[in-house]
Parts: structure tokens; C-alpha cells; sequence
């Protein structure tokens, strides 16, 4: 089983997707986080890969799974039905893990490495990892739908919640970041669309590195805030 792997992440482009190829879910503010399950050791990455194992025991705990397994996903702390970034933090500075939520939305591994499996077949081996092996709170399946992907995005910015992430559906995990410029003509492959403010309707989008882009991101002007309803962001201080 491999160590920390490279998150995928996401690089600035213009606009939403749709079509049934993309699925969508909901952006959360939050650590993104990566959970390393071998036979029974645990160990918990940040984005940057360091150890917070220690930070994180509890929802390590929840994840009684046999067996070798790798799983993407972002650790939120919600406040009046939406994910509070400064109340995640004030919650890890004094040492606390009660209020403390992660959301899984990837499976890299599981006694085998499934990256180059496509998204929409490692979120169903994610959801099946979930069920069979009775995994509740603090850990959640991000849901996802499908269709247009804009309309969600304006839908989540009325909602006020941070924004959404669309993946496609055929895509690979890839670890790389695209920098803007190349390859710009190439089809993205998984697209984060996240609206940071909220007093513009003005927004831009983002797409990740390597081959068919992994991610693409939606911003606008003014901060935003997110909804508990799953699915990912990638910030992280660490």
C-alpha cells in the first residue's frame, strides 16, 4: 500500500459544466483530508501530507474496515445547517473532535490502487465500502447528482452555501494541478466550482493538472459560506 498520495486539485476556467457525463456535488469549507486504513493501523493526511492523526482520532475510529483502503474526502464543522471554516478551526485549537464531520467523496484504494478506475465507479465502491461495513457518524458518502452543472451552481450560491465541485464521470484520479494556459483545448475531466463571495454574481472556474484536468472551480467577489450536504472543498492551512 502506497503512502500519501498527491491530492487532485483544481486551477481557474470560465464556466460550470452539463451534461449526464459530469456529476455534481456540494463544496464544503473545510480540511481536506486523507485517511489511510491497513489492516487495522490508521493514519490521517492533510492536503499538504502531514500527520494529523492525532487531530483526528475519532473519525479514524469510525472507520472499522478490514482490510487496505485509501479515502479522499474533507473534514467540516457545521453551524446553522452550513460548514464553518473558523469554527472547524476554533474546534482543533482547543483540542475538541465532538462537532467534528468527514465527508468521503473518493476511493483511491482499496487492496489495490483504483485510481485509474472511472470517478463514477470509485464512488460506488466508496458507497458499498460505507454500507457493508456499517459506517455512521462522524463519517458521511457525499452524495452527488447529474445534469447541468451551472444551474446547481446557482442554485448552491442562493442556498449561500460555498459552491460545488463536478467531476466527470469517466475520469481517473489524477494527483497534478494543469496551470493555466495549457492545454486549454483539451476536454476538462473533473471541474470544482466554488463561489467564494456573495455580493457579485460575477464567477470564474477551475480545472486540475495532467491529462483531462481534474477539476475546474467557480469564484466570485465576496465571501461565501457552505452548506452540510455533502461533498468537498480543498482548503487546508496546513
Amino acid at each position: 500500500m502506497p503512502g500519501f498520495i498527491k491530492p487532485q486539485l483544481a486551477t481557474l476556467k470560465s464556466k460550470a459544466p452539463k451534461g449526464d457525463q459530469w456529476l455534481h456535488e456540494i463544496k464544503y469549507d473545510g480540511y481536506r483530508v486523507q485517511l489511510h486504513l491497513n489492516r487495522g493501523r490508521k493514519k490521517v493526511f492533510t492536503r499538504n501530507g502531514l500527520d494529523w492523526t492525532k487531530r483526528f482520532t475519532e473519525i479514524a475510529g469510525a472507520l472499522a474496515i478490514p482490510g487496505e483502503a485509501i479515502i479522499d474526502g474533507e473534514v467540516v464543522v457545521t453551524h446553522e445547517g452550513r460548514t464553518n471554516f473558523s469554527g472547524l478551526q476554533a474546534e482543533l485549537a482547543a483540542g475538541r473532535q465532538g462537532r467534528l464531520v468527514y465527508y468521503a467523496f473518493d476511493l483511491l484504494w482499496r487492496n489495490g490502487d483504483l485510481r485509474k478506475l472511472p470517478q463514477i465507479e470509485r464512488k460506488q465502491l466508496l458507497l458499498d465500502l460505507v454500507g457493508e461495513n456499517d459506517i455512521e457518524l462522524p463519517v458521511l458518502y457525499s452524495e452527488h447528482l447529474t445534469g447541468d452543472g451551472q444551474k446547481m451552481f446557482e442554485h448552491a450560491a442562493k442556498l449561500n452555501w460555498e459552491g460545488i465541485i463536478s467531476k466527470r464521470a469517466d475520469a481517473p484520479y489524477k494527483s497534478e494541478r494543469r496551470s493555466m494556459g495549457e492545454g486549454q483545448d483539451r476536454p476538462a475531466r473533473e471541474v470544482s466550482c466554488r463561489r467564494i463571495y456573495q455580493r457579485s454574481k460575477r464567477c470564474s472556474c477551475a480545472l486540475p493538472r495532467q491529462e483531462g484536468r481534474q477539476g475546474l472551480g467557480l469564484y466570485g467577489q465576496g465571501r461565501h459560506r457552505m452548506v452540510s450536504h455533502g461533498i468537498k472543498p480543498d482548503q487546508e492551512a496546513a
